[in-house]
């Protein structure tokens, strides 16, 4: 899998879970839900998101690398 699906793949879980989480445990819960929101909504304009770049540390191979037709 490359790095774009195992970012979209942590995003989600993270949502999912605090979700979860606000709705079963605690509101507090919800500020991370927004901090995901947050952090998707700058990297759209910034094109620099600090999981991508953790996950490319750990060795998750990048887009052009998976795409080598595009």
């Amino acid at each position: 899998m490359c790095t774009e699906r195992y970012l979209r793949l942590l995003a989600g879980i993270v949502v999912l879970v605090s979700l979860a989480l606000g709705l079963l445990a605690s509101k507090t819960w919800f500020v991370l839900t927004a901090l995901v929101g947050i952090n998707l909504l700058q990297s759209a304009f910034t094109n620099w998101c600090p999981a991508k770049t953790l996950l490319e540390r750990l060795g998750t191979r990048s887009d052009p690398e998976c795409n080598p037709h595009h």
